[in-house]
């Protein structure tokens, strides 16, 4: 995937002139070591110009880890460490940045040689306060050099979300079809967070197909679409248009990212694009997904926002479906129940007409899209991907901005059951414990729309902090019977 962040983190020690500076070096020094004897090299960068004691040093220090092309930042107390100069550093980087802090190593060492960076982290988040920076601080950030590893190792997928949304542009064609309001919602969430978005007309988007009608590319994505699909390709005369599609859009990203770095699309198929296209997008739409570029339907911009923060957090395909309908009472009694620890209510169908990528499917089939068949001629409903969702953990999740500006998010992981769904589409039985205390007092009380992004692994813990990060006032997750909603209804 090319289009999310590498992250390259720089870890820069520092120290309060009152200690030992040999303790911020030598722990620095242990802590590389131990990242990479246990996750290799190439994630981090030791800083070896100084430990950072003073603003000159903070500089000095700054200009290091840019000229080494670093994106990301550790500021590593090795001991108590000087508040001022080390938030300065935080306030200057252009980048996610994360505190972490030196535990004391041996109750022999503790007169000449105690740190005191326990403290010290007490008086970096207060100062870090003062000056309205934003920083990572893992949930216990103080530890040896083989726990502050694993602190980094698990900021990683976190700071590769923060760039990217900070580079990423989002570029939607249309309004959002008639009736579909809930995936409507301003856009200020989207600067608040550094997010840039550009709007254009589905007119647009048919002239610029209209000019790609000869492209001498098309034979060759063509080709490739049929080899992904392989006997699942039932409408093989319909490639060269979905191939044609692919190319607009693939060119169309290059040539309007502008500043930023990383594009995400926001697209639709439907009243009148499968009528004046000839076809229908899902199947481009889970091709371009599958290269790391979401596209959502429905115009849903925070969805597809959302599928990028997945795709960046788990450097794997998303997708974006309905939480869509209830698995019934025989299948559940026939397939779930005494075979898999969920209740009935614990489980639902997550759909798509057909945006998942294919290998994320079982057997995928292109084909017609069913639903709009029903009031169409069915050659331009051609282009959907179809298949059961391959079983495994999975991530629900969303961040969104409500009808008042608010931003509001909810993560919560479960699996994809290896059951047979029965149905049509892109589709999946997903579990998630207590679904349905989580689908009345978070998902409708807070007014979610009906969309959903679908990483593939549980990745919660990094995706929750992704949410924090960027201010979300309102996180909900799914929370066990022990700990009721507050709306939930204690009788």
């Amino acid at each position: 995937m090319n289009n999310i962040p590498k992250i390259k983190l720089g870890i820069v020690a520092v120290s309060r002139d009152c200690f030992p500076e040999s303790l911020s070096v030598n722990r620095r020094k242990a802590l590389v070591k131990a990242y990479e004897d246990k996750y290799g090299k190439g994630d981090v960068y030791e800083c070896p110009v100084c430990i950072v004691e003073s603003e000159i040093h903070m500089m000095q220090a700054l200009e290091d880890v840019r000229n080494a092309g670093c994106n990301a930042l550790c500021v590593y107390l090795g001991n108590f460490g000087p508040e001022i100069s080390e938030t300065m550093l935080a306030q200057n980087f252009d980048g996610p940045v994360m505190f972490c802090a030196a535990a004391e190593e041996t109750g022999d060492k503790l007169v000449g040689d105690r740190g005191d960076a326990y403290c010290g982290m007490l008086n970096a988040s207060y100062n870090l306060k003062l000056r309205n920076v934003k920083a990572y601080i893992p949930e216990y950030p103080v530890g040896d050099a083989e726990d502050c590893a694993d602190m980094i190792k698990e900021f990683l997928p976190i700071a590769r979300a923060i760039y990217g949304l900070k580079n990423l542009k989002i570029i939607s064609f249309g309004p959002r079809p008639f009736n579909f309001m809930a995936c409507n919602a301003p856009i200020k969430q989207l600067y608040n967070m550094g997010v840039e978005i550009e709007e254009n007309s589905e007119l647009d988007l048919f002239e610029s197909f209209h000019k790609h009608a000869d492209d001498p590319r098309i034979a060759e994505v063509a080709a490739d679409m049929a080899s992904e699909l392989g006997a699942g390709n039932k409408k093989p005369e319909i490639l060269n248009k979905l191939a044609q599609y692919e190319l607009t859009l693939l060119d169309w990203v290059e040539a309007h990212r502008g500043s930023k770095k990383f594009v995400a699309l926001a697209g639709k198929c439907w009243p009148a694009f499968q009528t004046q296209f000839g076809f229908v997008p899902c199947y481009v739409n889970s091709r371009l997904t599958g290269k790391g570029i979401p596209v959502s339907c429905e115009v849903d911009i925070y969805g597809t926002l959302s599928e990028f923060i997945g795709t960046c957090v788990s450097e794997d395909v998303v997708t974006l479906l309905d939480i869509n309908n209830t698995v019934p009472k025989d299948m559940y009694n026939e397939s779930i129940k005494g075979k898999f620890d969920y209740s009935l209510t614990d489980t639902f169908m997550g759909f798509h007409c057909g945006n998942t990528c294919s290998v994320k499917l079982k057997k995928p089939e292109m084909k017609n899209q069913m639903i709009m068949a029903r009031s169409l001629p069915e050659e331009v409903t051609n282009g959907t991907l179809e298949g059961d969702i391959i079983p495994g953990e999975i991530t629900f999740f969303r961040l969104q901005s409500t009808a008042d500006n608010h931003l509001y998010a909810y993560v919560a992981e479960g699996e994809v059951l290896p059951v047979a769904t029965k149905s049509f589409g892109g589709i999946g039985i997903f579990a998630i414990k207590e679904m349905g205390r989580f689908y009345r007092h978070v998902l409708i009380e807070n007014g979610f729309p009906h969309h959903g992004a679908v990483a593939f692994g549980h990745y919660g813990k990094s995706i929750y902090e992704v949410f924090k990060y960027f201010n979300a006032e309102n996180i909900g997750y799914n929370q066990p019977k022990s700990q009721p909603y507050k709306t939930e209804n204690p009788f």
